[in-house]
């Protein structure tokens, strides 16, 4: 059993590495970006409304992740620790709360993002998000996707 939990740490570690380690980092403010305003014909009204959805999400989901990270340190510490079985499930139940609640929270943004736009702004959206993250796969050099 303690294998198996550790090797979920690391991951969820490699995880939060890979998306950058902080909710800051990993948000890409695409309706601040010239290439998304001008291939979805965004107007400054739809801009401002966007972020102000981000900038009223930012504080839970900043609050959210930093609970998540501590309770991902009391994981690490009761495996470390040698913890009876019963206290680490505890743990791992209290972290999958917490992370269900941030993935519900950015979820709701993003919905309330996307309400802003048009259906048709919503079509172009998806083909330029889809374009956006198959550039920034390639330009991390990705196994299969070399950096450019």
């Amino acid at each position: 059993m303690k294998f198996c939990l550790s090797g979920r740490v690391l991951i969820t570690v490699l995880l939060l590495l890979a998306l950058g380690g902080s909710v800051d980092a990993q948000a890409f403010r695409w309706w601040t970006s010239e290439h998304f305003k001008k291939g979805l014909g965004l107007t400054a009204e739809q801009c401002t409304r966007i972020d102000e959805v981000f900038q009223a999400a930012l504080p839970q989901l900043r609050q959210t992740y930093s609970e998540l990270g501590r309770q991902e340190a009391e994981l690490s510490r009761l495996i470390e620790a040698d913890a009876d079985e019963t206290q680490v499930v505890q743990q791992v139940d209290r972290i999958e709360r917490t992370r269900g609640s941030l993935n519900k929270m950015r979820t709701l943004m993003l919905l309330h993002m996307r309400h802003v736009l048009s259906s048709e702004q919503r079509a172009r959206f998806k083909n330029l998000n889809g374009q956006w993250e198959l550039d920034h796969r390639r330009d991390r050099g990705t196994p299969g996707n070399p950096p450019r």
